[in-house]
């Protein structure tokens, strides 16, 4: 199934949740999910027929400098099609629900965006920092961040 097919289809049983779809760019198509549907939208890729979204090969956060993403790059093992989504938060409260009972590597995934991205993914079982220590200020792969001369009274190599 081609992105534009999925975006069809997609648009005629969710509606204003599907945004747009972006398919003139040098990279993958991708479409555009409105950030209060995408447990709804992904339960429905995973569990339609014609979908069968069953492998979430990437989950990342992107700082747009206005806004903060979310960006799903979706894969069905069995009908060998590909589609990334992205959802884009308010910068002052990046809040999105979790997929992670939806696709198990989501936890992981999630936990990292919101380690570096300060994305918060309501309802997510473990959300605490995986890559700073628990105690870290800020979040280091925002645009704005500004990196810590010190840390509990060391120099911050860099």
């Amino acid at each position: 199934m081609q992105a534009n097919e999925i975006y069809e289809k997609l648009k005629a049983e969710y509606g204003d949740a599907i945004m747009e779809l972006v398919s003139d760019e040098a990279t993958e198509a991708w479409i555009r999910i409105s950030p209060d549907k995408i447990l709804e939208v992904c339960l429905g890729l995973r569990d339609d027929k014609g979908f069968k979204f069953d492998y979430l090969a990437n989950l990342s956060g992107m700082d747009y400098k206005d806004s903060i993403g979310v960006v799903y790059h979706l894969y069905s093992v069995e009908l060998k099609h590909r589609i990334t989504l992205k959802a884009i938060l308010d910068r002052e409260n990046p809040t999105i629900h979790t997929v992670e009972r939806v696709w198990k590597t989501a936890n992981w995934h999630e936990r990292e965006a919101f380690d570096m991205f300060g994305i918060i993914f309501e309802n997510h079982p473990n959300l605490i920092r995986i890559l700073s220590p628990y105690d870290w200020e800020g979040y280091p792969l925002r645009k704005d961040y500004v990196t810590p001369q010190e840390y509990n009274g060391f120099k911050v190599p860099y």
